[in-house]
């Protein structure tokens, strides 16, 4: 009888600890993870074995499937950009928001500035330069780091 309950537990614990969900990316990579949460644009989830929490932009993550009942959420589209036309699909994220894409540009500048025109709108209009020159390249995320002396920082990424 200690023979059957020891076996039993055992098989339970690992199904306890096995993972749950996987993960598939845009670029086809695919990850088995125990899902924790979706919150703030990224997916939080942890390796077989581990209790350390991992994270990973929503906008790399193409679906999570639940395993043991086969369920699939979808949790972004992909972003293509082909040409300059498509800047209005470039994505500006922030720095905390590029986990899981690939750095693969950096480029520099100075803000725009039209005299009489508020600080948002130079903000606004650097912005739209930036996802311009981004989707030029083929790039559909863009993060924008201003300096204090009217120059910017764009570092550009990809799936």
């Amino acid at each position: 009888m200690k023979i059957i309950f020891f076996t039993l537990s055992i098989l339970f614990a690992n199904i306890a600890i096995s993972q749950t969900h996987q993960i598939t990316k845009h670029n086809g990579e695919q990850l088995d993870v125990n899902f924790i949460k979706l919150e703030n644009d990224l997916v939080y989830y942890s390796l077989n074995g581990s209790a350390e929490e991992h994270k990973i932009t929503k906008y790399a993550v193409s679906q999570i499937t639940n395993k043991q009942s086969s369920k699939t959420e979808k949790v972004s589209d992909k972003i293509i950009v082909d040409s300059k036309s498509d800047y209005k699909s470039v994505t500006v994220l922030s720095q905390d928001k590029t986990v899981g894409l690939k750095q693969v540009a950096n480029f520099t500048g100075v803000s725009t500035k039209t005299k009489g025109e508020p600080p948002i709108a130079n903000q606004k209009n650097t912005a739209m330069r930036i996802k311009t020159q981004s989707a030029s390249n083929g790039y559909p995320f863009v993060s924008i780091v201003e300096k204090g002396d009217g120059k910017y920082e764009a570092v550009a990424y990809v799936y």
